[in-house]
């Protein structure tokens, strides 16, 4: 899972700046988890008031290095540099995997590393 902020849509509002863990394998979004109850909390609010946008920033004060300071990439890296860490990361996981036996876990680790090395392939070749 990669680092990064975005926009997030609570109804009808548009909260902006929430901090995120993306995966760049199969392209889920999720509220980064020291966040959560925070963006919760004021997206309901900010709902309730009617507002169409709000900026989670202005209310949250941790800063970006305590949130994302857990995440082994952030999108602001290199493309190549997280598709390479990632795999990786990857490949250590698939040695634990096949060490405890977990054919299922192994499965889905192939299909992420298939995933990763092709895009690999088309940024070494941009």
């Amino acid at each position: 899972m990669l680092g990064t902020k975005g926009t997030l849509k609570h109804y009808r509002t548009q909260v902006h700046n929430v901090p995120l863990l993306f995966c760049p394998v199969c392209h889920r979004v999720e509220v980064h988890y020291k966040v959560e109850n925070e963006y919760e909390i004021l997206a309901e609010y900010a709902h309730g008031d009617g507002v169409s946008e709000i900026d989670f920033q202005d209310f949250v004060m941790e800063d970006d290095e305590s949130i994302f300071g857990n995440c082994v990439n952030r999108e602001d890296e290199d493309p190549l540099l997280i598709v390479q860490s990632q795999i990786d990361i990857s490949l250590d996981l698939l040695s634990v995997a096949k060490q405890i036996g977990d054919d299922k876990w192994e499965e889905e680790l192939k299909k992420r590393l298939a995933v990763m090395s092709r895009r690999r392939a088309r940024l070494q070749h941009k």
